[in-house]
């Protein structure tokens, strides 16, 4: 596997996990929204 597919995969996952919170934070606080 290259280091770029890698380093893509990663940014990836980090993204994915960012978006998740966000929107369990949303959940979890509405009155913000």
């Amino acid at each position: 596997m290259r280091q770029v597919m890698m380093i893509e995969y990663i940014a990836g996952a980090l993204v994915a996990v960012f978006i998740a919170a966000y929107l369990l934070y949303a959940l979890l606080r509405p009155e913000r929204f």
